[in-house]
């Protein structure tokens, strides 16, 4: 596999600092341009970020001294220096869909994990393990703009990345209704407990558009491609709380749902454990062995131990039964700025690279 050469916008933010512990020592992957505001712009990455690295590891010794470009002014520069960009800006939304397109209009892909073109027809928004058929779409996206490597794709919101993932090898028993509560760490609002310490010793049961995009998005990336846009499914239907919780990372959710042909417990047990996506089979470098991670344990998956999970890449569940009003029942978790995020936009570089469109 050859190395590409990935800017990453949005690099001194929570998000783009992930994208860059993720990139410096990346097998296939090597970051050689950081972009934010002009604010940061003209300084080393080690200043910009001075006195808000959130990161648990070190910034990394390759990237310390890059000196940071702008995201808007210098579009053109970045984009003929780089096979393609991870976009995590933290801009008004109609700017950021803006300005990813003109990324692809240059001629560079764009990875986003950003909200703003998850709804954009001919988008691919993708789970790997779950949609990697929808990268189709980009040939229709190109064909629209009139690029000939120029797309954008973008990860689904991190919520649903908690819950879907258990949902999805149960589709085929009829899922007709799910209930989904979840219960979301700071750093999916970009914070630290520094930052928030409103957060300490509390639980917020509101997160704007949350619900929302959690309701929604599981129906696009269950959806298909039909004359050159992704069509939503139309089931299940899905109803959400979001809450926010008094930890640093990690999104759990506790999910509800009814079928058409309830299955046998045992046997959604073994479709969890036996479930592999097309990463898997590819054996992608951000991939985990296992995607789906099942704990017979009463108090398991916990947050504290179980979000790191293969790198923070796999899905953990638990405490499967049956419901009285539902017919099964159960818990899972998975990191929110690793799966949820940019490990998440990463596994999809990984798999686009696969698939030749990044050449």
């Amino acid at each position: 596999m050859k190395k590409y050469k990935v800017g990453i916008i949005g690099a001194t933010g929570m998000v783009g600092q992930r994208f860059v512990t993720l990139t410096a020592g990346h097998p296939w992957f090597e970051p050689v341009v950081l972009a934010a505001s002009e604010r940061s712009a003209g300084k080393t990455y080690e200043e910009a970020v001075s006195g808000r690295w959130a990161m648990t590891t070190p910034i990394p010794e390759s990237v310390k001294n890059i000196v940071v470009m702008d995201a808007v002014a210098d579009i053109d520069k970045i984009a003929a220096d780089v096979d393609f960009v991870f976009s995590a800006v933290d801009m008004k939304k109609d700017e950021i869909k803006a300005l990813e397109e003109q990324y692809s209009l240059r001629e560079c892909p764009v990875v986003s994990n950003n909200s703003a073109h998850r709804w954009t027809a001919d988008v691919p928004m993708l789970i790997p393990e779950i949609n990697p058929d929808h990268t189709a779409v980009i040939e229709h996206y190109r064909k629209r703009m009139g690029t000939k490597r120029g797309f954008i794709a973008v990860k689904s919101n991190c919520s649903i990345q908690s819950y879907v993932p258990a949902l999805h090898p149960l589709r085929k028993f009829g899922l007709e209704t799910v209930l989904a509560c979840t219960y979301q760490a700071i750093s999916g609002a970009g914070k630290t407990f520094e930052r928030w310490p409103e957060m300490v010793d509390n639980v917020i049961p509101f997160i704007s558009g949350e619900e929302e995009k959690s309701e929604k998005e599981p129906l696009k990336v269950w959806g298909s491609i039909v004359d050159g846009e992704i069509v939503t499914a139309t089931s299940p239907l899905i109803t959400t709380q979001c809450i926010r919780v008094p930890v640093s990372d990690g999104h759990m959710a506790a999910v509800f749902a009814k079928f058409a042909n309830t299955p046998d417990l045992d046997e959604i047990k073994e479709l969890w454990s036996s479930y592999r996506g097309v990463p898997q089979e590819l054996n992608l470098p951000s991939a985990p062995k296992q995607f789906i991670h099942y704990f017979e344990e009463d108090n398991r998956p916990q947050t504290g131990l179980d979000r790191m999970l293969e790198g923070g890449m796999a899905v953990s569940v638990g405490r499967l039964r049956r419901d009285t009003q539902y017919d099964i029942k159960f818990v899972s978790l998975s990191h929110n700025t690793l799966r949820g995020a940019a490990g998440g936009a990463v596994l999809a570089a990984e798999l686009l690279c696969a698939q030749g469109y990044m050449d």
